[in-house]
């Protein structure tokens, strides 16, 4: 199990989960509440770091949502910053997946002081993925309708918790290669549950202005780009162009996986991760 803890900072109370050894490192994700389970996308770093699994504001036990731009990708960056200072560190890393990815781009953009290293995956630098027809959060994707009616029902206080379960494997099985792999994972300590206003504001305000491929030519840390050649949210295309737009990317694609490398591929992604702390 990881280890909770509490922390009051200049901007609220924060609540974060511990586990591993090695230098810091923080995950997180726009979207997801997280517990003492831990989470399938941290665990492998732990054998290499100190996981800091953070709950943004309005999920856990973190300080409430009390505007709606307090969702705002800087906002959560300028949280970020504040547990990074009340922890005490000078930098750390910082790795996520998915909308965790885009984070970490906008981290190393508007903080590149505080960062030793950005992991990011299975994500873009722009709303453009959301209009590409192999994603099926465009319209042109057979799966779209579908998705929206899900997310609806996820974001709707009433929808039962037995519904709930069957709309995110059905949501969940669109992003992965292989089905057996998302049975295995329901049979994991896992946790990540969806924060349904967090994601709302996500799809219906914060990514129709996202944009940040002009800025990634400024960014001068060591970034890690990865991607599952099979993504069915984020095409494979949109990992190719952040690892090209980087200037010190090192890019690694997950040839058997959809959205979840790391769990598609486990013993690939253990050695990626590996990677991230013995390459210069």
């Amino acid at each position: 199990m990881w280890k909770q803890h509490i922390i009051e900072t200049k901007r609220g109370t924060f609540e974060y989960f511990t586990k591993g050894q090695g230098a810091p490192l923080a995950i997180t994700h726009y979207f997801s509440q997280f517990d003492a389970r831990g989470n399938l996308f941290a665990n492998p770093f732990t054998a290499h770091y100190v996981v800091f699994l953070i709950n943004v504001r309005g999920a856990g036990n973190s300080s409430p949502v009390t505007a709606d731009n307090q969702m705002a990708f800087s906002e959560i960056i300028k949280d970020l910053e504040a547990i990074r200072e009340a922890l005490g560190f000078e930098k750390w890393a910082f790795a996520g997946h998915s909308t965790g990815g885009m984070l970490a781009l906008q981290y190393a953009i508007l903080a590149p002081h505080a960062l030793t290293k950005i992991i990011a995956g299975c994500t873009a630098a722009s709303k453009a993925y959301a209009s590409h027809p192999e994603s099926m959060y465009c319209a042109d994707n057979p799966n779209f309708a579908r998705i929206i009616e899900i997310m609806e029902l996820l974001n709707n206080p009433a929808t039962p918790v037995e519904q709930r379960q069957k709309l995110s494997y059905e949501w969940s099985l669109m992003s992965y290669y292989n089905e057996e792999k998302l049975k295995l994972t329901l049979s994991l300590p896992n946790s990540g549950k969806t924060v349904g206003p967090a994601l709302d504001y996500f799809r219906k305000v914060e990514v129709k202005n996202y944009d940040v491929r002009s800025a990634l030519a400024n960014i001068t840390i060591q970034s890690y780009i990865f991607g599952g050649r099979y993504d069915a949210q984020c095409p494979i295309e949109f990992t190719y162009e952040i690892a090209k737009l980087l200037p010190h990317a090192q890019l690694t694609v997950f040839e058997q996986s959809n959205h979840n490398p790391y769990i598609e591929e486990l013993e690939q992604f253990e050695a990626f991760v590996k990677e991230t702390v013995e390459s210069v």
